[in-house]
């Protein structure tokens, strides 16, 4: 049986150091890597191969683990990134997935589930505890036709691009206009619904305001 390699982000020295006793037992798990921040796994990743999976935290010294996912995510596409954390509303678990994360669950996993959840992974699956499981089938829906006397057509669709977490090259994409084009659209949503940036409208779709 091949064995696979995984990787763990974690700042608290008893987590990380139950993870690392349990991982290092389990006979599906090889390599096993262990890191307290971002900085100090990419340090070691200058040394180490890199793992199949890892486990990381969300609240983290230096880089945050969402504010890493993207850099990982770009440096090591392969890499398959479950958030293993104590936040589950749903802004942090949209944000993760938005951000690259394969998978989300709480610290309140069981070692056994949590064992499962990287075969998971590795087998292609997405796993998620049950609890962030429900918020994302509540929250994560197709957008309704909202402010339908204030948005054209048009602008639903690149509003619907935006909460799927499109960038606007993407949204182009979809939709086969030019990405200047749709900077104009989104422009359009901005002022019509009266928000600043993509972060503050995706706040207002999750709380369904817009």
């Amino acid at each position: 049986m091949q064995k696979l390699s995984l990787g763990i982000v974690e700042d608290n020295v008893f987590t990380a150091e139950m993870l690392r006793t349990y991982f290092s037992e389990a006979e599906e798990i090889g390599r096993l890597l262990v890191a307290d921040s971002i900085e100090d796994l990419l340090a070691q990743l200058e040394d180490a191969l890199v793992p199949q999976v890892l486990l990381l935290d969300i609240g983290l010294p230096g880089l945050s683990g969402t504010e890493a996912l993207p850099l990982l995510k770009q440096r090591y596409p392969a890499l398959e990134v479950i958030m293993l954390t104590a936040y589950d509303d749903i802004e942090h678990i949209y944000q993760a997935l938005c951000c690259g994360a394969t998978g989300y669950l709480t610290k309140s996993t069981p070692l056994a589930q949590l064992k499962e959840a990287v075969l998971e992974v590795a087998r292609g699956g997405a796993p998620m505890s049950r609890a962030v499981g429900r918020k994302v089938l509540a929250h994560f829906r197709p957008t309704p036709t909202t402010h339908p006397d204030l948005l054209t057509p048009r602008e639903q669709q690149v509003l619907q691009g935006i909460v799927d977490g499109l960038s606007d090259k993407e949204i182009a994409t979809r939709l086969d206009l030019a990405t200047l084009t749709i900077r104009t659209h989104v422009k359009h949503v901005y002022r019509k619904l009266h928000v600043n940036s993509r972060a503050q409208l995706l706040s207002q779709h999750l709380r369904g305001t817009i």
